[in-house]
């Protein structure tokens, strides 16, 4: 019986053990690099669906039109909306790849998230609006991490105060 006893007792330090070492400052960093970079991705595909073809930034005439009839339901003047979504798909992600701003950049991405989910795309919460939130959120709360910009900047302004 009380063999048994230690190799459960084994069993739940080395589970321990593990999670310890996976829930690291590296490892962590690591997961949250991971998805800064994916979250951009996501974002950053979907800007370069707005601009003409052989540009960097010259926002195509059908991202005009869509905005104008397909995404009609956003509450913003359609031109005003069209050139505000192609930034942010564009300027956000940038940000998030370098972890520069990335809670202010993953805050202004889950509002954009929301209101392609309430005003354009509703049924599309469970297949992926939610996904992107909880990205959003998770960046949102725990910041982008050891690989990120942002700590850098961080621990210099703290060492220099």
């Amino acid at each position: 019986m009380s063999g048994g006893h230690e190799r459960g007792i084994a069993m739940f330090a080395f589970y321990d053990r593990a999670v310890a070492t996976i829930s690291g400052r590296v490892p962590e960093g690591l997961m949250l690099l991971f998805m800064r970079i994916g979250l951009a991705g996501i974002f950053w595909r979907s800007g370069r669906t707005k601009v003409e073809d052989g540009s960097f930034f010259s926002i195509s005439d059908t991202t005009y039109f869509l905005f104008k009839e397909e995404y009609s339901g956003v509450p913003l003047p359609s031109d005003f909306a069209a050139v505000m979504a192609t930034v942010g798909e564009h300027v956000f992600p940038i940000l998030l790849v370098f972890g520069l701003f990335t809670r202010l950049s993953a805050l202004a991405l889950l509002s954009m998230t929301m209101v392609i989910q309430l005003f354009v795309y509703p049924e599309a919460w469970w297949q992926v609006h939610m996904i992107w939130a909880a990205m959003c959120l998770a960046l949102i709360v725990r910041g982008g991490g050891m690989f990120a910009a942002d700590n850098l900047f961080g621990r210099k302004a703290a060492d220099a105060g």
